[in-house]
């Protein structure tokens, strides 16, 4: 049984859930300030890459791993950590042990899901302890999420992202998050035209960012508030009723890979939802 495991640092996040705990990650960006590992004890554990595409290989080859585990992306038809981009000597890592880890989805509760049955493979009992709670939290958080959206019938949301000169909205097909807020009772806007080159966005200048005028605005939460602030500078921001009138959050985007997170993140956003006016957008 493996026991040796080097891990994206969200797939470690995933796996330290069920209490296996790796010897060493590589994550997208200084962890410190990953709005998606606060909170997690990277104590004892080696840190081979803080920046996207750098990994320091010849560390990871001293560590002597018998698994690397990472998401896998169709889109890219690869593991988080050896995608198109990455440097060619970071991609070497695939050399050192076998790689694993779930498919990014249509859903990331399939996603959490598969790391359960990951986890479970090398020793892990997920039927108790703390990801079994983390998984009852989430159930009763996403009930009430249900319910507060079942409530706002009409209600619409709109994911996005502005920075520099662009103001970027979310295509819901390529975030799974998005795609489980709209099964769960919330109307989330579906962009009319994704980049074709990288169809996760459909990118518009911001004289054109009243296109879309949702109830809510739900801001990309690992730019925020840099990208809500982008927007504000912006003399069409109050074209947007939404912005306008001040209905906006923050929208786990792209790194939810626990029970834990998404419970509160759901509970975040069940209180906007609550208090978002559901006529103002048309």
């Amino acid at each position: 049984m493996p026991i040796r495991i080097i891990a994206h640092a969200y797939s470690a996040a995933a796996l330290m859930e069920h209490g296996i705990k790796p010897i060493a990650v590589y994550a997208d960006g200084p962890i410190k300030d990953d709005v998606g590992l606060q909170g997690v004890d990277f104590d004892g554990i080696e840190v081979i890459g803080e920046t996207w595409g750098k990994i320091d290989v010849e560390k990871a080859a001293e560590l002597k791993p018998d698994l690397i585990v990472g998401d896998y992306w169709p889109v890219e038809k690869s593991y988080s950590g050896v995608e198109d981009g990455v440097e060619e000597a970071s991609k070497r890592i695939a050399e050192l042990a076998p790689i694993v880890g779930p498919s990014q989805g249509d859903s990331i509760v399939d996603l959490i899901e598969g790391y359960a049955v990951l986890a479970e493979s090398l020793g892990a009992d997920v039927d108790s302890g703390s990801g079994a709670e983390a998984k009852a939290a989430f159930e009763s958080a996403r009930q009430t999420f249900s319910e507060a959206a079942a409530a706002k019938p009409g209600l619409t949301a709109l994911a996005l992202s502005p920075y520099e000169d662009t103001y970027a909205v979310a295509v819901p097909k390529y975030a799974p998050e998005l795609l489980d807020l709209q099964e769960w009772g919330l109307d989330v806007i579906v962009p009319a035209k994704p980049d074709p080159d990288f169809p996760y966005w459909e990118s518009l200048s911001f004289e054109n960012a009243d296109t879309y005028q949702p109830d809510l605005l739900m801001f990309d939460d690992r730019n925020y508030p840099g990208n809500y602030e982008t927007l504000e500078a912006q003399p069409t921001a109050d074209h947007i009723a939404a912005f306008a009138a001040g209905q906006y959050t923050e929208w786990p985007a792209y790194w939810l890979h626990t029970y834990s997170d998404y419970a509160a993140q759901l509970t975040e956003l069940t209180a906007a939802i609550k208090k978002t006016d559901p006529n103002v957008g048309s």
